[in-house]
């Protein structure tokens, strides 16, 4: 019997997932745990299994293509079964069909009914394509195609960047590029009009307008895009340039320029168009360019003489020198997260002054157990655990009917990344042992920065703790990672004169801030909490009861 496989969630925040690669074709036999495809969502992409048998009879969502969780995504069955009932009112094909799971076209370029049946025989309209599942418009990083280029199924249009990362974004269809939607550095939202592709000198200027018309994005003609062809060819045989001076490298290239201190704009690029790719960024050598310095010391004689009467002021030698970098879909998120928490909960700060010199005698016994590496964030998190099962109410998330009182405890643990920032989560913290945590940390921040964690990880928090005591900082306030209703701010460890039994003695001491929604935390309230928290710390064996 035939088994309708749907678009599966992977997340609790998941509504749309897109199928990265289908590792199984329609006629495969299927066995239980073999990898169906691989599903991206806002986070990672994933391995997605089969829990069943048989053969792989009909595709619905094809490679590249985004629908909504539930959304019918395969059929498995006999051999031979009719699945035209299963599949009866669907948009997509039929499985017996034999082009059923490649008519990609359809996937990349869902363009409206109407446009749709006007298109001239062989022309595809390629859309802004939806890379995650949270996704609403992306930026076109570089075009790696110009107009009236051949364009090959598989062929690397554009690099377009998301909130979570640049990605390559290929072709699935071949014919000439006839037409450009969104120029480089312009951002769109998802499913408007990125390119058409068809037979060379096919008049297409109705469709560009009819998606154009009440757009926001800025087109070129094809005739304008022709021109300027020879030109630009021209430009990128001496500089991997574009005309509006981005740089056409690989996202590996300029991680790896980045990494090496290597500039772009000295590199040559041996790749198509002139782009930079890996193998330029690891055989460049850098050269001594001193012909600036040169030119403003020949031209300084010159002022001088010009004015001989004047008194001499000196002006060193510069210029005026300003960047704009475009903000990156994960800014972008980042910001709009953050302003909603801020200015939709009433944020107030308590701040509370930690004695820790118990707590580094504690530690450094702790560490010289072999294989233990216990750091003092570590012991932070852990007498928070502990702290929110006594003080439940700041382990609280805001509804507009209720109050949700979390019994369990979910500590988030703020991660600076390159582009920004992210808070993996230790599952029932408060559960976990001092050397279980610091193992757990260790991992989960490693992973972070390497782009390597699944959703599931950072999600479901119900405190969050930010420490920015390893830069130095001594005291901060932080903005509540909602839905939680608090969040803890760690300075660093201060030596510093304090008072002890009368006596001006040298101490250690830490500040604390604590952040808290006053819509679900009173001042009383958090600071019971923090008197608990400063209990714990100050005296770590306490933790161990």
């Amino acid at each position: 019997m035939a088994i309708k496989v749907t678009m599966p969630r992977l997340s609790d925040t998941m509504t749309e997932g897109t199928v990265a690669t289908w590792l199984k074709k329609v006629g495969d036999k299927i066995s239980e745990g073999d990898i169906l495809a691989e599903i991206e969502t806002d986070k990672a992409t994933m391995e997605f299994e089969s829990f069943n048998e048989g053969t792989l009879l009909y595709i619905g969502i094809p490679a590249g293509e985004t629908a909504p969780v539930d959304s019918l995504l395969a059929i498995i069955g006999n051999e031979g079964e009719d699945v035209t009932a299963l599949i009866a009112g669907d948009a997509a094909p039929k499985a017996s069909e034999p082009k059923a799971e490649t008519p990609a076209a359809n996937t990349e370029a869902p363009a409206p009914a109407k446009a749709a049946t006007e298109l001239p025989k062989g022309v595809i309209v390629v859309t802004m394509p939806r890379l995650s599942d949270t996704m609403t418009e992306g930026t076109v990083a570089t075009w790696l195609k110009k107009v009236g280029d051949a364009v090959a199924e598989g062929d690397i249009l554009a690099e377009i960047e998301t909130d979570k990362a640049t990605m390559e974004f290929e072709s699935f269809n071949e014919g000439t590029l006839l037409y450009i939607g969104i120029q480089e550095g312009n951002t769109a939202p998802v499913d408007s009009l990125l390119a058409i592709i068809g037979p060379a000198g096919t008049d297409i200027s109705g469709i560009a307008d009819n998606y154009t018309a009440g757009g926001t994005t800025t087109a070129s003609t094809p005739a304008t895009e022709e021109k300027a062809a020879p030109a630009a060819e021209k430009a990128t045989e001496t500089v991997a340039e574009t005309s509006n001076g981005r740089i056409l490298a690989s996202p590996l290239a300029k991680k790896i320029a980045s990494d090496k201190g290597i500039q772009l704009t000295q590199v040559k690029g041996s790749g198509e168009n002139g782009r930079i790719v890996k193998s330029d960024i690891e055989n460049f050598t850098p050269s001594v360019q001193a012909q600036p310095a040169s030119t403003a010391t020949a031209a300084a004689p010159k002022a001088e003489t010009a004015a001989p009467a004047a008194p001499k002021v000196f002006v060193p030698a510069g210029e005026v020198f300003t960047e704009e970098i475009k903000n990156s879909q994960m800014r972008k998120i980042i910001a709009k997260r953050l302003a909603e928490s801020l200015f939709t909960a009433p944020h107030y700060n308590l701040v509370i002054e930690v004695t820790m010199d118990d707590a580094m005698a504690s530690r450094a016994t702790i560490n010289t157990v072999p294989d233990t590496k216990v750091s003092f964030n570590d012991m932070v998190i852990k007498a928070c655990a502990l702290a929110l099962k006594k003080h439940p109410k700041i382990n609280s998330q805001w509804k507009e009917d209720a109050i949700i009182i979390n019994h369990h405890v979910n500590i988030g643990v703020a991660v600076a990344v390159e582009d920004g920032l992210v808070v993996p989560v230790l599952k029932f913290t408060d559960a976990m042992s001092l050397s279980q945590i610091g193992a757990s940390v260790r991992d989960l921040a490693g992973r972070a920065k390497n782009k390597k964690l699944g959703p599931q990880e950072m999600e479901g928090s119900t405190f969050t703790v930010s420490n920015l005591g390893m830069f130095g900082i001594t005291e901060f306030n932080s903005i509540i990672n909602q839905p939680n209703s608090a969040i803890l701010s760690v300075g660093a460890i201060v030596e510093k004169p304090v008072v002890k039994n009368g006596q001006i003695v040298v101490g250690n001491t830490m500040m604390l801030s604590l952040a808290c929604d006053h819509r679900t935390i009173d001042g009383a309230t958090g600071a019971q909490f923090l008197q608990t928290l400063k209990q714990y710390i100050e005296s770590p064996v306490t933790m161990l009861a």
